[in-house]
């Protein structure tokens, strides 16, 4: 779907509220360990020009430009001008989230809500960019319910689901400001989502979504309405005044007067806006976190397969027939991290597969076209299935593939098709595919020349645009500890690319066992 015409491309600023010149040349918090590209330098600035006129924000960034390093320097700078400076220490003891030499500093926190498949990627870009604030996690069955240890830190994460089944302690609470990831999720204004968000208590509040309007400009007023209560009028009178006449008649009129009412409290930059201020290729670790149901397969067939297979270590440690026993047990561990239903539990949702597919289905929304790579095509296929009921348009290439040439000549010629679901050994090598801008690595290989290959597919001689790559990777699974190995391996991967060879063959018993663990 074409992205909403309302949301035209911007430039940061908000000369019509009075805003003071002398603030445009805010400077970078010292302590933020990042190099901030000048269009994100901008985004700081906005934020800081939206907060000195006291007045709420969308930062509607396409996917992959830094919407959430721009929060961080901008939560930094806001915290670090109203602390003390002679009480920041220079460097955090490692492992550690404190600002302060005192462990009795009280603030005002802000809270940062979020699907709760990002939470721990955002703690880890806190920790990564600023490490010196001191961020706690309100998620889980385990979690506190005495909230007053909100006052101990700078900022809270926390889930839409934690926040609805909390709400009744959190609405009595202040906070600094109020920042939801992945907005879309409040724009029906009916949901017990939206109503939760919008009892919280805040100096300011500020959104954050690559497609804040996805069906309706009904969304875009739900999220308005978040940001700066009453500035779009009550959900009646918008929907006579906007919704009906652009809904029914493409009132131009009506749409530029909208138009002009949101502009300074939305910005958006695309890809093509920002190109010559981006590298080549950027690539993003996502780390998904799988739901509680595929977290207890996971740790049963985790404990059992670790009690078969090591008790063998110590009789045939450089039997193959182990090393084969213990691959074939790390590929049913990574088909249940991809996906339980791979492993034969059809019952059973993956986390991850739900974080792939909301942020495939962004990309696609802003225009973009991508490549799906796994090594395993159940995994594809699993995808193809919810494709073909979201009816969107993609084309699949596998070792079966028998129409290869017409597939891809599809993917790369027909506008319509912007999915390309690949498998590992179909399409790692020997394709042009630079119609495409986003690379999506579903599940970590052994061989990490293996992925820069499936990279190398859009990212080659001929390639126009910037390239983002994902990797998706299940938080505390063998995924994780595959990523580790690759760093460890690459100097062997170079040299089993040529012969075929797992990297697993090559592997000391403790490795093995390691990966176990």
């Amino acid at each position: 779907a074409a992205f909403f015409p309302v949301f035209k491309e911007m430039e940061w600023g908000l000369p019509e509220y009075g805003v003071s010149e002398k603030r445009a040349d805010i400077k970078i918090p010292d302590n933020l360990n990042a190099q901030l590209r000048p269009y994100q330098v901008d985004g700081f600035k906005w934020l800081n020009l939206l907060n000195d006129a006291s007045l709420g924000g969308c930062l509607a960034d396409d996917m992959g430009l830094g919407k959430t390093i721009q929060i961080i320097t901008f939560l930094l700078s806001q915290y670090a001008d109203n602390e003390d400076q002679s009480r920041i220490t220079d460097a955090p003891v490692s492992g550690q989230q404190s600002l302060f030499d005192f462990s009795d500093v009280k603030y005002t926190p802000t809270l940062i809500v979020m699907p709760a498949s990002l939470v721990h990627n955002w703690y880890l870009e806190f920790q990564k960019f600023a490490p010196c604030m001191k961020v706690y996690r309100h998620t889980g069955t385990t979690r506190t319910a005495n909230l007053s240890v909100f006052s101990e830190y700078h900022v809270v994460l926390t889930t839409y689901g934690t926040l609805r089944n909390d709400i009744e302690a959190m609405e009595k609470m202040h906070f600094k400001y109020v920042i939801l990831d992945e907005s879309q999720m409040i724009k029906n204004p009916d949901s017990k989502t939206h109503q939760a968000v919008a009892s919280l208590s805040s100096d300011l509040r500020f959104v954050l979504s690559g497609t804040p309007v996805e069906n309706s400009v009904l969304d875009l007023y739900a999220q308005m309405d978040f940001i700066n209560p009453g500035m779009l009028g009550d959900r009646e009178m918008f929907k006579r005044v906007f919704l009906k006449p652009l809904s029914k008649n493409n009132d131009e009129e009506k749409l530029q007067k909208l138009r002009n009412i949101v502009d300074p409290y939305v910005l958006r930059r695309t890809k093509s806006m920002v190109a010559k201020e981006l590298p080549p290729k950027m690539e993003q670790i996502l780390y998904c976190e799988m739901n509680s149901a595929q977290q207890r397969i996971y740790d049963e067939e985790k404990s059992k397969i670790r009690n078969e297979i090591i008790s063998r270590f110590e009789e045939e440690m450089a039997d193959q027939n182990v090393k084969f026993a213990v691959l074939a047990a790390l590929t049913r561990l990574r088909q249940i991290a991809c996906h339980p239903g791979m492993a034969g539990f059809s019952d059973v949702e993956s986390g991850k597969f739900n974080v792939v597919l909301q942020k495939v289905q962004t990309v696609v929304s802003e225009g973009h076209k991508v490549l799906m790579f796994s090594s395993f095509v159940s995994h594809l296929e699993r995808f193809a299935e919810v494709f073909d009921e979201l009816s969107l348009s993609y084309e699949m290439l596998t070792g079966s593939t028998v129409n290869r040439a017409e597939v891809i000549e599809s993917f790369r010629g027909d506008q319509g098709v912007k999915v390309f679901l690949i498998s590992l050994k179909a399409g790692g090598v020997g394709l042009n595919l630079t119609e495409a801008d986003y690379v999506f690595i579903l599940d970590p290989w052994w061989n990490p020349a293996a992925e820069a290959q499936a990279i190398d597919r859009t990212h080659r001689i001929g390639q126009e645009k910037n390239v983002f790559v994902y990797r998706f990777i299940s938080r505390d699974t063998v995924e994780e500890k595959m990523l580790l190995l690759q760093d460890r391996k690459r100097e062997l991967a170079d040299e089993i690319i040529h012969s075929g060879e797992n990297p697993i063959f090559k592997m000391s018993g403790e490795e093995l066992e390691g990966l176990l663990m």
